[in-house]
C-alpha cells in the first residue's frame, strides 16, 4: 500500500469526497502500485474552468481501474500548490490541493487549467519556476482552456503551435502580439507541448494520453462511460460561432472559423485554401456541396451579420463598424448592408426588431467568388 503524506489542512467538517479523488474529493488508494503507468500533476489557476478540469480528470479516473471502482491503479493524479490554499473555480466550487510543489514527485505530464479571461491572476513565480524546471527536465506541459494563456505568458510555448478556443482567439492575439494560435481544431500536440480548446475537448485530449500509455481499450472505456461517442483526434474542427452557417464538412467548418477570425482583414479565397492545404477549386466545390454557396458569399454574409450585431449591441459609429467588418469605407459598407437587409445601417439600428430580406436559405446575395477573389 502506498503511504501518502498528510494534507497540510484538515478536512472541513461535513465535506464529502468524490470518486475522482479530489478534495472536495479524495479516495482510498488501496491496491495502488508504487508507480502508476500514467501520472499527472494539475496546476489550477484562480477562477479555473471546472468543466475542462473535470472532463480531463474523469477520463483518467475511469481508465485507472476496472469498471467504475475508482481505484488509482493504472493512473494517478495530484493537484499541486505553492501554498495549499483552496483554489476557487469560475463557478465557485473550491478544490483543495493534494501536494506542495516542494513535495511533488515526478509526473508524466503537468497540466495547467486556465479560467475566466481578465479575472485570473498570473501564476505565482514559484509555480512558473516549477513549470520551467520540469520543462527543462523533459516533462511535457499541457494547457487546458485558457491555461494556454498562462503557458504562453511564461514563455513556455515559444516555438510551439498552440490551440486556443475560437471564442478566445481575439483575446489571445490582442494579448500576445504576433501570436498565431490554432483555433480550428480541438487540440494540438506539438512535441512536448499539448494544448486544448477546453470543454469536452479536454476529455478527448485526456483519452489521447490514456491511449498512448494504457492502450485504446482503456481510452474507449472512459469515453463510453462518460457518454462521449468515440475518441476524436486533435484535428476535429471546433464548432465555431453558434449562429453561423451549419456546415457538416470538416474542411468547410475549419474554413468558417478562419473567416470568423479574420473579419476585419478578410482572407482571399486563394489564401484561405492555401492555409487549409487544399486547392481553391476544391474548397469552392466543398462549400457548394455543403452550404450551396461559394466561400466568398459566405464570408460576405458573416461580415454583414457581425456588423448587424454591432449595430444592435453598441453605439459605435457606422464608419468604425465598417472598418471592423472588413469594408474599406462607410459608403461601400452601406451599399452592401442595404443589399442584404433592405435598409441602411442607421435604420436597422433604430428598428424594433431585425429586418432581413431573406433572399435565400442562407440570406446570401453577395459577391460571386467567380467574379472576385476577395472574401
Amino acid at each position: 500500500m502506498r503511504v501518502l503524506p498528510p494534507l497540510a489542512a484538515p478536512v472541513p467538517r461535513g465535506l464529502d469526497r468524490c470518486a475522482s479523488g479530489l478534495y472536495i474529493c479524495d479516495m482510498q488508494r488501496a491496491e495502488t502500485p508504487s508507480r502508476s503507468r500514467l501520472n499527472v500533476g494539475f496546476v489550477l489557476t484562480r477562477d479555473f474552468t471546472l468543466s475542462a478540469f473535470a472532463n480531463f480528470v474523469d477520463v483518467l479516473r475511469l481508465a485507472a481501474d476496472d469498471g467504475d471502482r475508482s481505484r488509482r491503479i493504472h493512473c494517478d493524479w495530484q493537484v499541486l500548490s505553492a501554498d495549499m490554499n483552496p483554489i476557487r473555480s469560475s463557478c465557485g466550487v473550491r478544490i483543495h490541493p493534494d501536494t506542495r510543489l516542494r513535495q511533488a514527485g515526478r509526473f508524466d505530464y503537468l497540466v495547467v487549467v486556465g479560467g475566466v479571461i481578465g479575472r485570473g491572476e498570473p501564476l505565482p513565480p514559484e509555480l512558473v519556476g516549477y513549470l520551467r524546471d520540469n520543462a527543462r527536465a523533459g516533462v511535457p506541459l499541457v494547457g487546458l482552456c485558457t491555461g494556454v494563456f498562462q503557458l504562453y505568458a511564461a514563455g513556455l510555448l515559444d516555438g510551439y503551435r498552440a490551440c486556443v478556443s475560437w471564442f478566445h482567439h481575439r483575446d489571445f492575439t490582442d494579448r500576445f502580439a504576433g501570436a498565431v494560435p490554432v483555433s480550428n481544431q480541438i487540440f494540438v500536440v506539438d512535441r512536448d507541448r499539448l494544448t486544448c480548446s477546453g470543454g469536452h475537448s479536454a476529455a478527448h485530449l485526456a483519452a489521447f494520453l490514456v491511449d498512448r500509455h494504457l492502450g485504446p481499450s482503456a481510452a474507449a472505456k472512459s469515453l463510453s462511460i462518460l457518454i462521449i461517442d468515440g475518441a476524436a483526434s486533435g484535428e476535429r474542427p471546433q464548432p465555431g460561432q453558434p449562429d453561423g452557417p451549419r456546415a457538416r464538412d470538416p474542411l468547410v467548418r475549419k474554413a468558417l472559423i478562419a473567416m470568423q477570425q479574420s473579419l476585419a482583414a478578410p482572407l482571399t479565397v486563394t489564401d484561405l485554401a492555401r492555409d487549409l492545404g487544399v486547392a481553391r477549386k476544391t474548397l469552392e466545390r466543398r462549400f457548394r456541396a455543403d452550404l450551396d454557396a461559394t466561400p466568398a458569399q459566405i464570408a460576405w454574409r458573416l461580415r454583414l451579420d457581425h456588423a448587424a450585431e454591432l449595430l444592435r449591441g453598441s453605439d459605435r459609429r457606422i464608419t468604425d463598424i465598417a472598418l471592423e467588418c472588413g469594408f474599406c469605407d462607410a459608403p461601400h459598407f452601406i451599399r452592401a448592408f442595404r443589399a442584404l437587409h433592405g435598409v441602411a445601417p442607421g435604420a436597422y439600428r433604430l428598428a424594433p426588431r431585425p429586418l432581413s430580406a431573406g433572399r435565400s436559405e442562407h440570406g446570401i446575395d453577395g459577391p460571386d467568388a467567380a467574379a472576385s477573389d476577395a472574401t
